[in-house]
């Protein structure tokens, strides 16, 4: 799904929340549709490398790093880089490293939060993407990807992939709210944005550009007196969820981590 779309889900999912908690239990009365930083955002496209162009090196990585992961294909990363698709899933994709699902249900600040940092994600992905406008690794050269060919995604840029900046920016947010988990939920973030590598959507130096945009996202955020006291609030939620549990199938996270460790990508 192209990533604008995506967060026009997101913003339509937090409109359906229910009814808003007291003021003074959750501070998060400002539009999630606004985002938190606004005009007050960083110009990503100054702060990011430029993306690689024909002719220089790399451009020729990329190329050949694309080429050589197709041998990835059915194999359990490709299997774990097709669950992580659905960008909408990231806190059920993280579930494993933060030790318990967070929710609608269980966690609805945090689920909030998370979706109003998605407009100030998009609107650090949109700029360098609608000005690079490069094309995804598929359409240069041949190789399967993990999902449908289709003209919604090749007409979105690859370069930064907005995949990696969401997942990069959740998972930051998430280890700070987490810190003792900070090492599985950071590793298991880095999986999620490198699976658009693995799927053959999006080039090496753009999943790079993705985690650096992420932190560009994140520390910008931090300078929010919004963001911050919100954050305080989805600090206590996530606690208590994590205390009720119930914790995520032990096997089933035991073989994700070990796709995790043993994958380059």
């Amino acid at each position: 799904m192209a990533w604008k779309l995506v967060m026009a889900a997101a913003a339509a999912a937090v409109a359906t929340l229910g009814a808003a908690p007291a003021p003074a239990q959750a501070p998060m009365a400002a539009s999630t549709a606004q985002g938190y930083l606004g005009d007050a955002a960083p110009d990503t496209y100054k702060i990011l490398p430029p993306a690689p162009v024909a002719g220089t090196t790399r451009y020729e990585a990329d190329r050949a790093i694309y080429l050589g992961t197709r041998s990835l294909k059915d194999t359990p990363r490709w299997g774990l880089a097709q669950n992580d698709v659905n960008q909408l899933a990231i806190l059920k994709d993280l579930s494993c490293a933060v030790g318990v699902e967070l929710n609608q249900a269980n966690a609805p600040k945090t689920v909030a939060l998370v979706a109003r940092v998605g407009r100030d994600v998009s609107r650090a992905t949109d700029r360098p993407k609608d000005i690079y406008k490069r094309q995804r690794p598929y359409l240069i050269d041949e190789g399967p990807i993990c999902i449908d060919k289709t003209d919604a995604l090749a007409k979105s840029p690859d370069y930064p992939s907005g995949h990696n900046t969401w997942g990069w920016t959740v998972g930051l947010i998430m280890a700070e709210l987490a810190p003792d988990r900070a090492t599985e939920i950071l590793a298991r973030a880095r999986a999620f944005g490198e699976g658009r590598l693995v799927c053959g959507v999006h080039n090496l130096s753009a999943v790079e550009a993705g985690r650096m945009n992420g932190s560009i996202v994140v520390a910008a955020l931090h300078g929010q007196e919004a963001f911050r006291k919100d954050l305080d609030v989805v600090r206590k939620e996530v606690a208590a969820a994590r205390k009720a549990g119930p914790a995520p199938d032990p096997a089933a996270c035991a073989k994700e981590a070990e796709i995790v460790a043993k994958s380059p990508y």
